[in-house]
């Protein structure tokens, strides 16, 4: 799949319509979801132009491999900015990389890495701030990029599902 552009500030259109992909998914998704919350989060976390690399795509069980989240290009040291408003939960090193976390309104919390953070834990953000730079030398991706995972309580939900114009995306039994 070829990745596609993604303004930064607002999306008027889903990547969902962009790509004419439709979610096919078996198993148990209960703890896992694709449809969107209500608006919270207004931009993607990274400066100017970017180009999703990798998409939401959750596994039949919580255990499974999978991606929860999406992956977005960016520059070496490229900015990586508040996806939306709200209060720094965490800051620190998990595994390998440097990550933050966000706790927005409606019980979301956006989780961000490979990230060198230039925020604390308790420090209030808006959209568009600046919370750190992009971890140099993260394999993450195959160049540089923030990971972008979004849950609502224990549920991990589709990031690109909460950005302006997003549309539902309904999960299919398989044929």
């Amino acid at each position: 799949m070829r990745a596609r552009p993604l303004p930064a500030v607002l999306v008027t259109v889903t990547l969902t319509t962009l790509l004419g992909l439709q979610a096919v998914v078996g198993g148990d998704l209960a703890w896992a979801s694709a449809v969107p919350v209500p608006s919270v989060v207004v931009r993607v976390p990274v400066d100017g132009t970017a180009r999703v690399l990798r998409l939401f795509d959750p596994p039949a069980q919580r255990w499974s491999r999978g991606h929860r989240g999406v992956d977005v290009e960016t520059g070496p040291g490229g900015l990586v900015l508040a996806p939306a408003d709200g209060t720094v939960a965490f800051v620190g090193r998990v595994v390998d990389r440097g990550v933050v976390s966000i706790d927005h309104a409606g019980a979301l919390r956006s989780s961000l890495e490979p990230v060198t953070a230039t925020v604390a834990a308790g420090d209030v953000v808006a959209a568009g701030d600046v919370i750190g730079v992009v971890e140099q030398g993260s394999t993450h991706c195959r160049g540089p990029c923030v990971h972008w995972g979004v849950r609502r309580g224990g549920t991990y939900v589709d990031p690109l599902g909460l950005l302006p114009g997003a549309r539902e995306v309904r999960l299919l039994p398989r044929p």
